[in-house]
């Protein structure tokens, strides 16, 4: 591996603005690498506040990068190259004086395009809000900001964020770094690409149907869902809406489980209406290695059977924890059934993400709804029921949904984690027909696209945080994320995990073809 010397580091700055032919598909990544594009948020803002690097340069290689790589990936589709620039040489001129601003003192980064930032486009996607400018900043800008990031762009997404693919008639198709032929995942797809390609710092996105954690999964990076509540949503919205919606969760995704516990750090906290009265003291993890660790293992389900290749690398990963000590068990199971958590988890998810739509958006999406199946209900039924639910309705399924929540709760008095797939197949190639008629192949069997929201679904409904981390590649050369899953408030546990497996198998592996 090589080391970077400043000069290096600006001579390879300087030369970004070639372009190059990137290979179609990339079948193996790169070794881990020194370059700086491939460094963690950790390491990169603590070489600025130790002078090792200015904010100016890091930010021009990153913006170089952008635009040496962007243009096969379509990842950050809101550029904002001028004010990132500006606010370096502020971050420079401060620490010049010694003062920092916080924990990320000078470090560019981007975030999904449904988050505002003032003066930025905020579309989800949708074409009619294509003009939509922001005027102020969302809670997680805030936050990023307060503690010393500043941003070079957004990110793409799907419309109105509702797909497990990232594309919209506004700005087009974002490609998988490993894969162009393949999808980087969505809702929060071009935040995933951008990373794996080293094209920035840290992202945040967000999370309703895994939607951090199949990009995560897609691209080889770590995305984290948090614990529902705990991170403020204002500003990650459609314009009129405030309030905070059910299910959904924002958080971070990064190259390493020591950026997210970074990321959290910033973010986690009270919301606007809860601040007077409303603190958060999330617990440490209560082991320190992975020998001292309860790890229950989920590796396929009836419902949505993984494909051979996820399940192999759950057993991987099962056998790696036993031989370090751990205790784990493969058989053991929460106390409720997996079809009525499918159930009350697919009949609550449409409505948050079509409460904001207009309406000429609602009936596109409505008519694409029906690819969310639930037990052996047809897709009609559903998308009547999730289209026409009353009050009542909804009551009884967030009864089954505390009833699920309860029995969560016993189950992580045994277990410290539980880890499962998070996507029953690895990168799929872009699909843009309409989602009732898509469908993925696995195990040799054609199989619904939507049923493998089974697996998002878990943590989701519980409201439990879920760590999405790389375990290396597949046979032909796409990565493979599994999620670990913890009890409600217990993130940096998940993480932990994260960080622990890393240190046993590898973590984040750079794609070739992007400098590394």
């Amino acid at each position: 591996m090589r080391d970077y010397t400043r000069r290096q580091f600006l001579a390879d700055a300087t030369a970004m603005g070639a372009l190059v032919t990137v290979p179609k598909v990339f079948a193996q990544g790169s070794r881990v690498s020194d370059a700086p594009a491939f460094k963690s948020a950790t390491e990169l803002a603590r070489m600025i506040q130790e002078e090792e690097i200015s904010s100016v340069e890091l930010t021009q290689y990153f913006i170089g990068r952008i635009e040496k790589y962007d243009y096969t990936l379509n990842a950050i589709v809101i550029r904002d190259f001028d004010r990132a620039l500006e606010a370096a040489k502020a971050a420079d001129n401060s620490l010049s004086r010694g003062e920092i601003s916080g924990p990320l003192h000078g470090l560019p980064m981007t975030i999904k395009e449904a988050y505002n930032i003032e003066g930025l486009p905020t579309s989800w996607g949708i074409p009619e809000l294509a003009e939509n400018i922001a005027l102020t900043d969302s809670a997680m800008v805030s936050s990023y900001k307060a503690a010393g990031a500043h941003f070079m762009g957004k990110t793409n997404v799907p419309l109105a964020l509702a797909d497990l693919q990232s594309y919209n008639e506004i700005y087009g198709t974002t490609n998988n770094p490993w894969d162009i032929s393949r999808t980087p995942g969505g809702s929060s797809g071009g935040s995933a690409a951008a990373l794996a390609a080293g094209m920035t710092v840290l992202d945040s996105g967000s999370d309703i149907g895994g939607s951090i954690r199949n990009p995560a999964h897609f691209c080889g990076v770590y995305g984290h869902k948090p614990t529902w509540g705990i991170v403020p949503s204002q500003g990650h919205a459609l314009p009129g809406s405030i309030a905070v919606p059910d299910l959904a969760v924002l958080g971070p995704l990064a190259r390493s489980a020591e950026d997210l516990v970074l990321a959290m750090e910033v973010v986690a906290g009270a919301d606007v209406l809860n601040k007077p009265g409303w603190q958060l003291k999330l617990p440490r993890p209560r082991a320190s290695s992975l020998g001292d660790l309860r790890v229950a293992v989920w590796p396929t389900e009836d419902i949505s059977p993984a494909d051979r290749v996820i399940v192999d690398r759950v057993q991987e990963i099962t056998d790696m924890l036993a031989n370090a000590g751990a205790k784990v068990s493969d058989t053991v199971r929460p106390g409720f059934s997996p079809r009525d958590a499918h159930y009350a988890y697919t009949n609550l998810l449409f409505s948050p993400i079509s409460s904001g739509l207009t309406d000429e958006t609602f009936e596109r999406n409505k008519k694409e709804a029906a690819g969310f199946r639930a037990d052996d209900m047809s897709a009609e039924t559903i998308k009547a029921r999730a289209a026409t639910m009353d009050h009542r309705t909804w009551l009884k399924h967030e009864e089954i949904r505390t009833q699920i929540r309860m029995q969560w709760q016993r189950f992580f008095q045994d277990w410290d984690i539980l880890i499962c797939p998070i996507m029953v197949t690895t990168a799929f190639s872009h699909d843009h027909s309409i989602k009732a008629e898509r469908t993925l192949i696995v195990n040799g069997i054609e199989t619904p696209y939507l049923d493998q929201l089974f697996w998002a679904g878990l943590a989701t409904l519980g409201s439990l945080p879920s760590t999405v981390f790389p375990t290396g590649l597949s046979e032909d050369g796409l990565p493979i994320g599994l999620q670990c899953i913890g009890a409600e408030f217990n993130d940096y546990t998940t993480i932990e995990f994260a960080r622990l497996v890393s240190k046993e198998i590898g973590g984040f592996v750079p794609p070739m073809g992007y400098g590394g």
